[in-house]
């Protein structure tokens, strides 16, 4: 089978994945770390470009970096956390669900496009580091957003 079709398949699959664990996370409260392993478990994937057909140019690098952290606009724009019950919670966010499929289908037309002049192992790489580039600044962006909120809730003074 073409290895873009499958790997469109993973991406899907993920896809649901993530919108599933998100509204289960919305009804339990978070916490920091909760926030910040995601991308440090992702890291990992980065042994990737161990391998030389997965490696990228300079040019591929910024194309990907560039993307990833555009992408990460939207998805920072609808997390937000409210206190309840003495504790965080992330908020529920229709839009959210809206631009993730919305990204997926983005991504997917970006893949198809792309996979008939980049090989496949590179565009693996670029769309590994377009994901991480995504992530990273999202997740922060989280975290300073519940650190904000934890410091109000246990009044602990801002600096």
């Amino acid at each position: 089978m073409n290895y873009v079709v499958v790997s469109s398949i993973g991406a899907v699959l993920m896809g649901i994945f993530a919108l599933f664990v998100r509204m289960k996370a919305a009804k339990k409260p978070t916490s920091g770390k909760k926030i910040l392993l995601p991308p440090v478990f992702m890291s990992s994937g980065a042994l990737m470009y161990v391998v030389p057909q997965f490696r990228l140019t300079p040019m591929e690098i910024l194309e990907a970096v560039v993307v990833g952290m555009l992408f990460s606009i939207l998805l920072i724009k609808t997390s937000k956390f409210e206190i309840r019950d003495n504790d965080i919670y992330l908020k529920r966010s229709k839009a959210f669900i809206f631009i993730l499929v919305g990204l997926l289908v983005l991504r997917l037309v970006m893949k198809t496009i792309l996979s008939s002049t980049i090989d496949i192992g590179q565009l693996s790489g670029m769309f590994f580091l377009l994901a991480f580039s995504m992530i990273v600044p999202w997740r922060i962006a989280m975290y300073r957003s519940y650190m904000k909120l934890y410091k109000e809730l246990h009044g602990i003074k801002l600096v």
